[in-house]
């Protein structure tokens, strides 16, 4: 059991250094909007570069955030019955989830999108607009590296979610 709380721990770690570079992504993408947007509007002039800078941005949060956002709990959920059962039972419930739903799930993703990513890589490609960003296929790369790392933080959760079931408890919890 020990062995899986190291590897717990570990994911876990990952997980926060890479909460905290979104935490940044977020920041450098509000500044980038605000900037647009006081561009555009008071001075009328666009730039269709810093327009796909901010979805780029927002494309890596969200798809780099999401392990992060599993480990923090912040996904929605329907908690009407889930409140109102014992912790084994949530624990067993979110246990099986993870291996029913969240990794089938990611697997399909990353798979499905392999040939678009490959083909973006091949072509080298580019934005279709005048003035757009380069390189939009390492954007695109950041699909299955976002599902990876939310296979790798559902692994995590599982470990977590097998040590309640098993009543094992972890260093620095009160009996």
């Amino acid at each position: 059991m020990q062995i899986l709380e190291r590897v717990v721990f570990l994911i876990d770690s990952l997980s926060d250094k890479i909460g905290r570079l979104v935490g940044w992504l977020t920041t450098l993408m509000v500044l980038v909007v605000f900037y647009d947007t006081v561009m555009r509007y008071a001075f009328n002039k666009g730039n269709v570069a810093l327009q796909e800078l901010e979805w780029h941005l927002f494309s890596i949060v969200f798809l780099v955030g999401a392990a992060y956002t599993l480990k923090e709990g912040g996904h929605v959920r329907v908690d009407l019955i889930f409140v109102n059962l014992s912790e084994k039972t949530r624990a067993w419930i979110d246990f099986l989830g993870v291996f029913i739903f969240l990794i089938p799930f990611c697997v399909v993703v990353i798979l499905s999108t392999r040939g678009f990513i490959l083909n973006s890589w091949e072509v080298k490609e580019i934005s279709p607009d005048p003035g757009g960003l380069p390189a939009r296929y390492l954007l695109k790369s950041m699909i299955p590296l976002g599902f990876f790392l939310l296979i790798v933080q559902g692994l995590s959760e599982a470990g977590k979610k097998f040590m309640v079931i098993t009543g094992y408890r972890r260093k620095g919890e009160n009996s």
